[in-house]
């Protein structure tokens, strides 16, 4: 239950990678998607989705539990304040209250300092959990200590990162157009929290000392943010470009990467830049992605970059800081030999979080959730009970299987 392919956000995309793992393990199969949406319709979905939760629509949420309980298993539900409807998103309790089958629950942001009804939601959502899955280890503590949620209910699987074979970095650079450049690089969806203003501003002090500096801006504008501002901050960052005369310098790149493209990019990249500007970010998918691809890192202090980039995996500047950031960049281009050791370092605790790592260990965790004994209903019962949506799905082949089951 989340957000899902075509909608364009990191939650949606997350998903899709963690569906595609569990099912390569071979060890369940016949996931099923109940996806969130803003709007009735508003995407095209695949066949894996067999149930649409319009946001702010309270109705499909009890529509949703009886889909669930009709079909058995058990639910992993992806929790991101934003998309879910209510006031932060409390419609989610009725679908929580009137499920009947085990629920597995990914927090994807877990805050040091929340208020009153957050905190509540999450310690809802925790209760109704029989595991509260994180993404940074930092995350169980704040679970314990802030939210009072037994640690033993909580458990740590990293964010996936891909490892794919790919072309030689000189051989993608050519064809990016990046020969012959220090690549520096930024991607996701851009939104005013990103902080990108503060790497421009760093970047004459770099140019300077190393005039083959590229820095590439890649993404389009959050559709939440463009909904409301436009291209204002886009607008904010080409604006100063130019009065900084870093045209030769800055390369926006505005379009939705596909993983395919954004796997090129961050080959063909020399430093990975993440200047975010909260520290209470708990995970970032970009920044996973770049670990898992072995890539020096500069990055602001945030949560999830204190825990990847410590012991000697990147390098931290202060929030809002040009000048150190500028100092952290030079350093890594003056140096290479400290660049290759970040790269190696990176790589390593990568290969701990690869897709195929990641994937077998949500599969072990809903396996032990469902029970060794877990008795699943007929498919004849199933098909009687489900809504069509889930019919469809089922006489597309998803009961009978002699594997466990339990879709997503």
């Amino acid at each position: 239950m989340s957000t899902f392919p075509p909608r364009r956000c990191g939650l949606a995309t997350f998903s899709a990678h963690l569906i595609e793992a569990v099912a390569e393990t071979g060890l369940m199969d016949g996931p099923a998607v109940i996806a969130m949406s803003q709007s009735p319709a508003e995407h095209q979905y695949g066949e894996s989705v067999v149930l649409e939760i319009v946001q702010d629509r309270r109705a499909d949420y009890l529509e949703a539990a009886r889909y669930a309980n009709a079909a058995g298993g058990i639910v992993n539900l992806q929790h991101e304040f934003g998309i879910f409807g209510g006031e932060d998103g409390e419609y989610l309790l009725d679908f929580l209250y009137s499920l009947r089958i085990p629920l597995v629950t990914t927090l994807h942001t877990v805050l040091s300092q929340p208020d009153p009804r957050k905190l509540e939601l999450t310690r809802r959502i925790a209760e109704r959990s029989q595991v509260v899955v994180v993404l940074a280890r930092l995350a169980v503590d704040i679970l314990r200590e802030v939210y009072g949620i037994n640690g033993g209910r909580v458990t740590f699987i990293p964010h996936g990162a891909p490892t794919v074979s790919v072309a030689p970095r000189q051989t993608i650079r050519r064809r990016l157009g990046l020969s012959g450049r220090s690549v520096l690089c930024t991607m996701g969806l851009i939104n005013p929290g990103k902080g990108i203003e503060y790497v421009l501003e760093a970047l004459p002090d770099v140019v300077g000392r190393h005039p083959e500096a590229l820095y590439l801006v890649l993404g389009q504008t959050h559709p939440g943010v463009k909904r409301f501002m436009g291209e204002a901050y886009r607008d904010k960052l080409r604006e100063m470009v130019r009065t900084l005369g870093l045209e030769a310098h800055v390369r926006f790149v505005d379009t939705y990467l596909s993983q395919e493209e954004l796997v090129d990019y961050l080959v063909a990249t020399d430093i990975y830049v993440t200047p975010y500007l909260g520290r209470e970010q708990i995970v970032s998918g970009t920044l996973a992605y770049a670990m898992g691809l072995g890539k020096a890192v500069v990055s602001t202090p945030y949560f999830y970059a204190e825990e990847l980039l410590g012991e000697g995996r990147g390098l931290l500047v202060d929030f809002r800081d040009p000048g150190g950031m500028a100092q952290a960049i030079n350093r890594l281009l003056d140096r290479p030999e400290l660049r290759t050791a970040l790269e190696m370092r990176a790589a390593a605790l990568g290969r701990e979080m690869s897709w195929s790592r990641v994937g077998h260990q949500y599969a072990r965790l809903f396996l032990e959730s469902l029970g060794a004994d877990a008795a699943f209903a007929p498919a004849a019962r199933l098909l009687a009970d489900a809504p069509p949506g889930l019919r469809r799905s089922l006489r597309r082949g998803g009961a009978g299987s002699s594997r466990a089951r339990g879709g997503i």
